[in-house]
């Protein structure tokens, strides 16, 4: 580090791309059972989801794609830092909760986020994570103990008690299920502080938090109170036609500056597309996914807008998934550099490209690309957009 540079620095998704952290498959598990989840098998014929290790062959596929990834990025002149995986398989035990086994340390996106000079540890929404901030642990008292501006903040954890979840959730007919989900009431309750980092998108000084299943209310609030002071603003969004929100990062994705990629099934809650069109912004929809949900990997649990879970390495170059054709011809269109990478050995690790990834250095400083948001702190309103 010299003169005033920041080795932690990044303050939107799209900046040229200078420090990212990539994810590791070791010593991964199947997801377990537990209030905030109900893993299930892709296809017809259904069956009893595996629990505890993944065999070796598929965490050698997943390493090797993440592997490549990281080939990728050094190419184009990033550094790429790694976690070590923690043992996974052991069952874990708390004063409020147990698992049989943790699950994966593949994407760091859900837990880490840098949001200018800070580095904030999310708090996590279910149990098989809870600490799987562990894996990152080494390298933040790294940057921290290297960058005397770099500010660490960990987001209170929850108890993950039976009492924060919605009990019968996952039994719930459809048609309260929709009711409940159209109303942002999903399997976490709105008692305690709970948010993931992936439900977070960064554009300067601006951030738009999904409320969802992995990140409720209070977690917003949080959020605001303590953003806010430093000159930051928070804007809670929804996508109401989605009845299991989780992870902003496939339904609505920044690129560069004035563009988004949208989900043309997850339209922005009526009234909060504003902020964008007063500001000149541009929405363009992702084409379809190139698989069904249907034909997604047997033990993904995300939906097929994977799709739509590209990195960008600059405001002109995006890393794609390699089977999206139609997505990397649509980008092609629109001025950037595609770098096509094959990634679907991950899907059902959590997540594809920008999951993978958390990047710690990106250069530029905090704009405001909003500068006729119409806004109002915490502060001033204690109900604002809540």
């Amino acid at each position: 580090m010299n003169g005033t540079a920041s080795l932690v620095n990044s303050w939107n998704e799209w900046d040229p791309l200078r420090e990212i952290v990539v994810g590791v498959a070791d010593n991964a598990c199947f997801e377990p059972r537990e209030p905030g989840h109900r893993p299930q098998l892709r296809g017809k014929d259904g069956g009893a989801f595996p629990t505890g290790p993944k065999p070796p062959e598929m965490i050698d596929r997943a390493n090797e794609q993440l592997a490549g990834l990281v080939s990728l990025l050094r190419s184009h002149g990033v550094t790429v830092r790694r976690p070590e995986a923690p043992r996974l398989a052991e069952p874990v035990r708390t004063p409020s909760f147990e698992v049989p086994h943790q699950y994966c340390v593949v994407c760091p996106r859900d837990v880490m986020i840098t949001v200018g000079h800070e580095i904030v540890e999310a708090p996590m929404s279910r149990r098989a994570r809870y600490f799987e901030y562990q894996a990152y642990r080494k390298l933040v008292y790294e940057y921290w103990n290297a960058d005397p501006r770099a500010v660490w903040t960990v987001a209170p954890k929850p108890s993950m008690a039976d009492s924060m979840y919605r009990e019968g959730f996952w039994e719930w007919p459809l048609e309260k299920r929709h009711r409940e989900m159209h109303a942002s009431e999903f399997c976490v309750t709105q008692d305690e502080v709970v948010f993931d980092a992936a439900d977070i998108s960064r554009f300067g000084r601006d951030l738009l938090v999904q409320e969802s299943m992995t990140t409720n209310r209070p977690g917003i609030r949080w959020l605001k109170r303590h953003l806010e002071p430093r000159g930051l603003r928070v804007h809670p969004v929804h996508f109401p036609l989605d009845f299991f929100p989780s992870h902003i990062d496939c339904t609505f994705v920044p690129l560069r500056p004035g563009l988004v990629l949208t989900n043309p099934d997850r339209p922005l809650r009526k009234g909060e597309k504003e902020l964008f069109l007063r500001n000149d912004w541009e929405l363009i929809d992702a084409p379809r996914p190139v698989s069904s949900d249907d034909e997604m990997p047997r033990f993904c649990q995300s939906s097929a807008w994977l799709s739509m879970n590209v990195l960008s390495v600059s405001p002109e170059k995006v890393v794609c998934e390699e089977a999206e054709r139609p997505l990397q011809e649509l980008l092609d269109r629109l001025g950037f550099e595609v770098l096509p990478l094959p990634f679907r050995d991950v899907f059902e690790y959590g997540g594809s490209l920008h999951c993978a990834t958390w990047d710690v250095n990106r250069e530029g400083s905090a704009r405001d690309y909003f500068p006729r948001a119409e806004y109002r702190t915490l502060a001033e309103d204690p109900a604002a957009g809540l």
